[in-house]
């Protein structure tokens, strides 16, 4: 994993995606590993995600009007959100570009010092090439790990 600054702290991340789309629903969840720091004005979350294409370094940085979604590896993807608009975004894979955009109907995120633990929640509507693809509610929660 890239290494965060000094101040990074080790944190297990519960990852939770449900996608709706007309009468189907479809639930992904995945527990990783991490780091959360602070850098500047913003926080971030940084893990790492193992798929078929390879390993993927996903970064969420949170700012207070908007998170972005940055991912690197055999798949790249930078994804901003922000309540109440249409952002576009590229999905790039071996196989191609898709063309993404995201209306964030539902943006939160907190992190409770005391209980070293925190979550982010995006709620948005996704279209691929133009098309709707279903309303994301995508869930991470994080907590500090113990050593």
């Amino acid at each position: 994993m890239a290494s965060p600054p000094g101040d990074g702290r080790p944190v297990k991340i519960n990852v939770k995606t449900a996608i709706s789309n007309g009468n189907d629903r479809d639930t992904f969840e995945l527990v990783t590993f991490g780091r959360y720091y602070i850098k500047g004005q913003s926080a971030y979350l940084q893990y790492e995600e193992v798929l078929e294409e390879g390993t993927v370094l996903s970064t969420v940085k949170i700012a207070a009007d908007r998170i972005t979604i940055l991912r690197k590896g055999p798949v790249q993807m930078k994804m901003v959100f922000q309540k109440d608009k249409e952002l576009g975004a590229h999905y790039k894979t071996p196989f191609g570009i898709i063309d993404m955009a995201a209306f964030t109907k539902e943006l939160a995120h907190f992190y409770r010092e005391q209980e070293k633990k925190g979550s982010v929640r995006i709620q948005y509507d996704l279209k691929m090439q133009g098309s709707l693809a279903g309303t994301y509610d995508l869930q991470l929660l994080f907590e500090e790990e113990n050593k």
